[in-house]
């Protein structure tokens, strides 16, 4: 098995990679070959993220995941993008509230920013960048990415997921991401999209 650094501290995209990996398993083998490894094995905390993309920000975690533990890093950078508010929060979606917010004040912040905005125009997207390194200064890093659309509700439903996932609604589901099974979930989000792409681009071996 080849370990590799899954870069985040979220638990919730922890359990998503790692499921993800166990259900992807017969379509790609190189998963069978690896074992993701979360972060927090390791002490301190994450990097500043002072990147202005969501791939700049993959980066800058993949690569202090690598310096870090020594081991091949993937890291994930997503967020929220809402058409009628200019792509916001986008790469500011964990911290929309403030820099120590939680999944509930960054809902509460994103309610409060559409209360004026009709239900016809909250189109919504979920975006997701994996970057893969293999060593801290690995020139030509895998780079992947992976699109969910929805549209946004006026009140949160579900008790699943995390995130934005309550308020994020999808028309031929019926369902919030929230309210979706785990399984279902991680077979059609956008982090699913970008695991697909980037195993792709790895191929049937590891390294």
């Amino acid at each position: 098995m080849t370990q590799i650094v899954i870069a985040t501290h979220n638990k919730g995209k922890l359990r998503e990679f790692e499921a993800m990996r166990l259900m992807m398993s017969p379509e790609f083998p190189a998963l069978n070959h690896l074992e993701f490894v979360p972060i927090s094995t390791w002490a301190g905390g994450p990097p500043e993220e002072t990147g202005t993309s969501f791939l700049a920000n993959a980066l800058i975690k993949a690569r202090a995941a690598a310096a870090l533990t020594g081991l091949p890093a993937i890291a994930d950078d997503s967020g929220l993008e809402v058409a009628a508010l200019g792509g916001a929060p986008g790469i500011f979606s964990a911290r929309y509230a403030g820099v120590n917010a939680s999944d509930a004040d960054n809902n509460t912040q994103l309610l409060a920013e559409l209360s004026a905005i009709a239900q016809a125009d909250r189109s919504a997207r979920f975006v997701c960048v994996l970057a893969m390194v293999r060593t801290v200064d690995d020139p030509a890093p895998l780079i992947a990415s992976g699109f969910w659309a929805g549209e946004l509700l006026n009140h949160p439903r579900g008790e699943q997921g995390f995130g934005y996932d309550p308020l994020f609604f999808l028309a031929d589901q019926g369902k919030s991401a929230a309210e979706l099974p785990a399984e279902l979930k991680n077979r059609i989000s956008h982090r699913a999209h970008a695991l697909a792409n980037l195993m792709t681009q790895l191929g049937s071996t590891p390294f």
